[in-house]
């Protein structure tokens, strides 16, 4: 059974499409061990302990990332979390951190990167006029948005669209394309050769 541990700042939609394929099945042998968030006030907090997960709330504010890391990583592993989702989570982690879980931290970015990294990707790529968007789960490295790609959503931008129908409908896509990274990684039949993740031959 493997144990997840999911790290948010704000509503962590993405922790709730990863939580309800875990019991849906899903995602099959997983479990989320701990919720962890940077704020007191996320909405994903309380919506975790009224699924009956473990939340709880280490605040950053204030306090050196290297400070805040090392206890947010010292509760990962008192819940035996061997992989790492951020779910909306507004603070980079530091290289420290990374380091305390090769290749077993997630992002999610709703960009086709490496277009559009940072904050507010979804008003970038509408603002450059491009003409198809998405998303993607990636690994995270030590740069913001950088590591290799697992899993890629394409999502066409309509005439119609505004940045927050064209947000709204990458969202949908995201849920998915979440629970087929963490399916993909939890399998652990890939290699990653340079940037480029490749399946494992039966």
């Amino acid at each position: 059974m493997h144990s997840l541990g999911i790290l948010l700042s704000g509503r962590g939609s993405n922790f709730v499409a990863i939580a309800d394929s875990i019991d849906a099945g899903r995602i099959p042998d997983a479990r989320i061990a701990v919720v962890i968030s940077n704020k007191a006030d996320a909405p994903g907090i309380a919506t975790a302990r009224a699924r009956g997960l473990t939340a709880l709330v280490i605040p950053s504010k204030g306090r050196s990332r290297e400070e805040h890391d090392r206890e947010v990583v010292a509760v990962l592993k008192q819940h035996g979390v061997d992989l790492v989702c951020l779910a909306g989570y507004m603070r980079l982690l530091s290289p420290w951190f990374v380091q305390q879980f090769p290749r077993r931290i997630l992002n999610i970015h709703p960009s086709l990167l490496p277009a559009f990294p940072g904050l507010e990707a979804q008003e970038q790529a509408f603002a450059y006029g491009v003409k198809v968007s998405g998303c993607t789960v990636h690994f995270v490295d030590e740069e913001l948005d950088h590591g290799a790609i697992i899993v890629q959503k394409a999502v066409p931008v309509l005439e119609t669209d505004d940045e927050h129908t064209l947000a709204a409908r990458i969202l949908v896509q995201e849920h998915v394309a979440y629970t087929e990274a963490v399916n993909i990684v939890l399998r652990g039949k890939f290699e990653i050769v340079g940037r480029r993740l490749q399946m494992k031959r039966a």
